[in-house]
């Protein structure tokens, strides 16, 4: 069970944060859609850029869940319209610590999700896990953003 500390948190952000971290530990994203922004940004850390749009952060994150393995919370800090989300995971035989840094919107969606990780080899796994499954598909969408 991870330490949190979430009581300065706005009460709609500590919904979503309850129902973000309900969906990290059964493994189910079906809800995933309705607490992300439409205007949402991931930030990854295996690219600079950021990912915009809903439907990419989606993707993203249901993607990054199935390479992960193992994967918990085992520190959460969360104040204003912000949460701090430590992990340790591994993918393959390469373990992992991270945190995702989440901002909530004034609606209590996630607006902004930046995830931060180590050791640097992890990190290329993951990327490479998660390039093999929607590469193309992220792509695609960049392409798309730009361009709109």
């Amino acid at each position: 069970m991870p330490t949190e500390m979430t009581t300065s948190l706005g009460a709609t952000a500590r919904a979503t944060l309850a129902r973000w971290l309900a969906m990290i530990a059964s493994g189910d994203f079906d809800e995933l859609d309705s607490i992300i922004a439409a205007e949402a940004v991931y930030h990854s850390p295996v690219e600079w850029h950021p990912y915009p749009g809903h439907d990419l952060v989606c993707l993203l994150i249901r993607t990054a869940a199935g390479v992960f393995e193992d994967f918990r919370y085992e520190r959460q800090m969360a104040g204003g319209d912000s949460a701090m989300l430590e992990f340790a995971a591994h993918v393959g035989d390469i373990q992992m610590k991270g945190a995702h840094l989440i901002r909530f919107n004034a609606d209590g969606e996630i607006l902004d999700i930046d995830l931060i990780a180590r050791p640097a080899k992890g990190v290329m796994a993951l990327g490479n896990g998660v390039g093999d499954k929607i590469g193309p598909q992220v792509k695609a969408a960049l392409a798309a953003a730009s361009r709109a």
